[in-house]
């Protein structure tokens, strides 16, 4: 399974690339955010799913390992292949993509093509816990929120609620789990 690449770009189109790998030249799949980090005739090293069909093998690349922890996501939940989860991923970087499921947006996520309100109200219900990894270097917030609702799930409390009761709170995993069990108490 092919899970990188690197090589000169020969042609870019808006959500296609053309890798040249020591004279193999390798169609990739991108979305537009991907296709604009990328400059013409460039070396680059892209991060990439491979999907093999009985009639196609393709690769889909990403400039940013969450765009593809983004796509990855999508191609899990049922009715969603990889076309729509491109478009998604050209739509949104992944840290708006949180914040659109954070939020439940439908009417947002319905403004992707391809996606019309029964898949949005889908996709919205199975992502209800994506989160981005932070940057390295950066702060551990996403993991410090992951770990106090893993925390508050073994302890009996349905997702929905913790997520109500982690809105809008920050800290480390301890101060997180007892802001939200004090909001829980009053539920």
């Amino acid at each position: 399974m092919i899970v990188g690449i690197e090589g000169k770009v020969e042609l870019r189109e808006p959500t296609r690339l053309h890798i040249n790998v020591g004279g193999l030249i390798y169609e990739v799949n991108v979305s537009i955010n991907t296709s604009n980090a990328v400059a013409d005739k460039e070396t680059v090293r892209l991060h990439v799913t491979q999907i093999i069909r009985e009639d196609a093998n393709l690769l889909f690349g990403f400039a940013d390992g969450n765009e593809k922890k983004m796509f990855d996501t999508l191609l899990k939940i049922n009715g969603v292949g990889p076309k729509v989860a491109q478009a998604v991923c050209s739509t949104f970087t992944p840290e708006t993509f949180a914040k659109v499921v954070a939020s439940k947006d439908v009417a947002l996520l319905k403004r992707v093509p391809g996606i019309g309100p029964k898949a949005a109200s889908r996709i919205l219900v199975e992502l209800a816990d994506f989160i981005v990894d932070s940057p390295e270097g950066g702060g551990s917030a996403g993991a410090d929120h992951q770990e106090a609702m893993m925390a508050l799930e073994s302890l009996g409390f349905k997702k929905e609620a913790i997520r109500k009761a982690l809105a809008g709170e920050s800290g480390d995993t301890a101060t997180l789990v007892k802001a939200a069990l004090k909001k829980l108490q009053r539920l």
